[in-house]
């Protein structure tokens, strides 16, 4: 008799929890439909790098909702990952970290909607010969990757001018020009510096 009573009552606290998770469910995925609805005001999207939800890997945990600081970009809607409001995403990219099954990827905005935004090559050239452009005014508006994109920069143009120099100095010829003061300008400069 008392191993019954044990079961019931652990049946009880199993059901009562099971209902409890399902009604909280119910209420961010409320929530989530009410935040989707809100982002249909403003119809222009992800401005710029942005996450990519495969929907036939995504697991539905919510590990990437969690994680998002700008907070209703992204929700868990009918058990999959979805963006809900897209243009408050700023791209940093802590979605796709904390995935665990890799369904997410960061992109950038479709081209009509980066029409104004410079043609880079993975090195941060624009199609003009020795140009380089690194920060926000390569679409993305984070001070992380300003910093990483000017110092890929520096890499790049070091190793070119090693390769023409072959060691020597060449008088008269500026190594570089840096144009702004901006995360990526100021990272560059310093870079320059060690290098």
């Amino acid at each position: 008799m008392d191993s019954t009573l044990a079961y019931v009552a652990f049946g009880l606290i199993l059901l009562l929890s099971i209902v409890r998770h399902v009604r909280r469910m119910h209420r961010q995925e409320a929530a989530a439909l009410a935040a989707a609805e809100r982002g249909k005001l403003r119809s222009d999207g992800p401005r710029a790098q942005h996450p990519h939800i495969d929907a036939t890997r995504c697991i539905g945990c919510g590990a990437c909702v969690d994680v998002c600081p700008e907070g209703d970009v992204l929700a868990v809607i009918a058990g999959k990952a979805a963006i809900v409001n897209g243009h408050k995403c700023i791209g940093h990219g802590l979605c796709a970290e904390a995935c665990p099954v890799g369904a997410i990827t960061i992109v950038m905005a479709s081209p009509s909607v980066g029409a104004d935004m410079p043609q880079l090559d993975p090195h941060h050239e624009t199609t003009v010969p020795n140009v380089f452009i690194a920060g926000e005014l390569g679409g993305l508006a984070l001070i992380k990757n300003a910093v990483n994109e000017g110092r890929d920069c520096v890499d790049t143009i070091a190793s070119r001018l090693f390769a023409i120099k072959r060691g020597r100095a060449i008088p008269g010829v500026s190594d570089v020009c840096i144009v702004g003061a901006g995360p990526a300008g100021l990272a560059t400069r310093i870079y320059f510096a060690v290098e």
